[in-house]
């Protein structure tokens, strides 16, 4: 009796077929078109708004590089630069008072950082420029002596109110950023014979330049657009020139829009230099550094075109 054959098994060494595919349906987010709908609409009424509003537009194009814009864009950047380099300077130094076991010295750093920090920006240079109700003189014995009135010009005034405030705001990103360095390290290099003041300099405050770097940029666009308040002390900045350009030539909302877009052009690029100097400090901190703009663009250009699923050389 011959035993059954079944014609249908699979012949003996052939290897089992393997795992169909898997089709994924990707799930369908119906919220996000609609938010992007009213977005989007959102959007072209605001522009339709602006559109139909009674603003001479014209007016932006024939001032944006008038010689008194230009003036002010310079006088902003000054002024920027010196009152960032007092902050930075004053900051280092209130957050090493702070920092210190010396009572005296601590609660005087603690007190200017609660002044500074809890008075508006605009209030103290009304009050630097108004002290000679306090001071009459301004008295250095032999080298200079004058009325405070003579001596507290509004550019000096300026300096003041932003540099000595700027202070007391990097002294606690500094605090921060010293705080963030582990105290092995300063242990190890007081062992190998460092003074304290070289240690800070050569060990803590190089590692701590990680933590410090990123808000300090923050710290100098908000300078930048801080600076149009000294407007209030009759400073000529680029905020006081548009002003008085839209004034005298009736476009004074123009004139605003016009300022507003200066401001940005130059945010725009100090934000850029933030980028870098921050992926600068990055180095050693990560293994691989993010890519720059530039290297997402060029990657971006370079991918159009290649086949789906090919590795770039």
């Amino acid at each position: 009796m011959s035993a059954d054959i079944d014609k249908t098994a699979e012949p003996q060494g052939t290897p089992p077929a393997g795992p169909q595919a898997v089709k994924a349906i990707p799930v369908r987010h119906y919220g996000r078109y609609v938010t992007a709908v009213i977005a989007i609409a959102l959007l072209v009424a605001i522009v339709y708004a602006f559109g139909q509003g009674k603003i001479n537009w014209h007016a932006i194009p024939d001032y944006f590089f008038d010689d008194r814009i230009t003036t002010g864009v310079g006088k902003t950047l000054l002024l920027t630069v010196l009152s960032m380099l007092i902050g930075i300077v004053g900051g280092i130094v209130l957050a090493v008072m702070r920092l210190s076991k010396n009572p005296v010295t601590s609660s005087i750093a603690w007190f200017y950082i609660w002044f500074f920090r809890g008075t508006p920006v605009l209030v103290q240079l009304f009050l630097w420029f108004n002290l000679g109700l306090v001071f009459e003189y301004i008295n250095l014995m032999p080298f200079y002596k004058d009325y405070w009135s003579n001596f507290m010009t509004p550019l000096l005034t300026a300096l003041l109110g932003l540099g000595l405030n700027e202070a007391a705001y990097m002294a606690e990103i500094c605090r921060a950023g010293l705080l963030a360095v582990d105290e092995g390290q300063t242990e190890a290099a007081h062992a190998l014979g460092m003074s304290h003041g070289k240690t800070l300099l050569r060990i803590v405050i190089p590692q701590a330049m990680r933590v410090i770097v990123p808000p300090t940029g923050n710290e100098v666009i908000n300078m930048l657009k801080t600076t149009s308040l000294v407007a209030a002390v009759q400073y000529p900045e680029l905020f006081r020139y548009a002003q008085d350009i839209g004034t005298v030539s009736g476009s004074p909302v123009e004139m605003y829009f016009l300022a507003a877009a200066w401001y940005l052009i130059l945010t725009s690029v100090l934000s850029v230099g933030q980028y870098y100097l921050e992926r600068y400090y990055a180095r050693g901190s990560s293994r691989s550094l993010p890519p720059t703009p530039w290297q997402k663009v060029k990657a971006n250009m370079f991918s159009i075109g290649r086949p789906k699923g090919a590795v770039g050389a």
